[in-house]
């Protein structure tokens, strides 16, 4: 069901901003309010696992705007993903494995396993699909298998003219197309024609959720919030310079490794842009993380919106609360658009300045991910977030050594 749209020939180029495409002009909806205050994982208790769980509610709704709404943004978005497929601009040294052939079985101890991949524990849920630890038979390495059913996707929908079908295409052709060590990695795809599975074979990340453990009394405290927001910034830059938007920038979809490390995952919502042109009109993933012009208007730009989220996620690395919350979504909503921000008085004067210019309301006059990269509080004693040689920029210098170090 999906090979056709997922198989394609993968290549390497310069950096995507060069892109040149026709402009397509089309009438979109304004897009309506999301319900839920924040975007909880939809399969959480639905989709069935490995283990025999149920598969899905028979009834499926449409969150997302009228049923006689005209084209969206999304579809866009593919046709800018499909052109760069079609000219082999893939920045990542080695292509994602893809298998077409599932074979489900169990090893000597009885544990379940998908092809080479041995189950070993339910590890979360994502937006679509639920997430399990599984262990490789061949290289003895332990993944994260994100499990989808196709017929769920192709039911829900999620935009009037998207099915929660076209975000995980999109999520995985983004995922081929990229790779960045402050970026989880896709590892392999497995879809078999002839099965309702489909999988994601992702990097595992064996920490725990950048906020783990603190709560409105406990933050993670400066040291540890600059490291970890100099690797959002150092991801976010790199997406953004290859005109992919986030859209759902969070603590929860920033993962940190054993050596603490940050990288960024769930690419669900996220969407790709022409040049500079990074205009949407679908609202970005979770609400108390929304910017405000997200929320005043039918149209805003996704590397601003990317950039506040940053914002509100380095206010929750310190105060470890949000900026802006109400008691119900409305609520909240009107106060992320009306309410000034409030920082403490006692707060580092650097760090203050930062997070203004990055929850300052008006997009025009708001840090960009440049500004942050160096501002004297993020420098600190670690000197500049050191540039990243991305693979494409690689190959275009004739670079093509297998050195992993990649930071000029």
């Amino acid at each position: 069901m999906l090979n056709k749209t997922l198989s394609f020939a993968m290549g390497c180029c310069s950096c995507f901003g060069f892109i040149r495409t026709p402009n397509r002009q089309s009438q979109r909806s304004k897009p309506t309010t999301n319900n839920n205050l924040c975007q909880e994982p939809l399969l959480d208790d639905d989709i069935e696992d490995e283990e025999g769980e149920p598969l899905y509610n028979d009834e499926v709704t449409n969150n997302s705007g009228d049923e006689g709404a005209e084209e969206t943004r999304p579809k866009r978005s593919e046709e800018i993903l499909n052109f760069r497929v079609e000219n082999g601009m893939i920045c990542r040294q080695f292509p994602v494995k893809e298998t077409r052939k599932l074979v489900r079985s169990e090893d000597e101890n009885g544990n379940k396993m998908i092809n080479e991949y041995i189950r070993e524990y339910k590890i979360g849920s994502g937006s679509y699909g639920k997430v399990a630890l599984y262990r490789s038979s061949v290289d003895d390495k332990h993944y994260a298998i994100k499990a989808f059913h196709k017929s769920y996707l192709l039911k829900l929908r999620v935009a009037p003219s998207e099915t929660a079908m076209m975000d995980v295409l999109r999520e995985v052709l983004i995922m081929k197309m990229l790779e960045h060590p402050n970026i989880v990695n896709l590892i392999e795809v497995i879809d078999d024609p002839e099965t309702d599975n489909f999988y994601m074979v992702l990097e595992y990340v064996e920490g725990k959720w950048i906020c783990e453990g603190s709560g409105p009394t406990c933050g993670l405290g400066e040291e540890t919030a600059r490291r970890y927001l100099r690797d959002i910034v150092s991801g976010l830059t790199y997406l953004h310079a290859h005109n992919i938007v986030h859209l759902d920038i969070k603590p929860d979809n920033l993962l940190i490794t054993c050596h603490g490390t940050v990288k960024i995952g769930d690419f669900s919502v996220s969407q790709a842009f022409e040049d500079d042109k990074d205009e949407l009109r679908r609202s970005p993933g979770t609400p108390v993380f929304t910017a405000p012009e997200c929320i005043l208007g039918v149209k805003y730009g996704g590397k601003a919106a990317d950039t506040w989220a940053v914002g509100v996620t380095l206010y929750c690395m310190i105060l470890g609360e949000y900026p802006f919350l109400g008691d119900t979504l409305q609520d909240t909503y009107d106060k992320i658009v009306n309410n000034p921000l409030v920082l403490p008085n006692d707060m580092n004067p650097p760090l203050k300045n930062l997070i203004e210019g990055l929850l300052s309301k008006d997009p025009s006059l708001r840090m960009t991910l440049g500004d942050v990269a160096e501002d004297s509080w993020v420098i600190g004693d670690d000197g500049p977030i050191p540039d990243y040689l991305c693979w494409c920029k690689r190959k275009s210098l004739g670079i093509e050594d297998n050195d992993e170090s990649n930071t000029d």
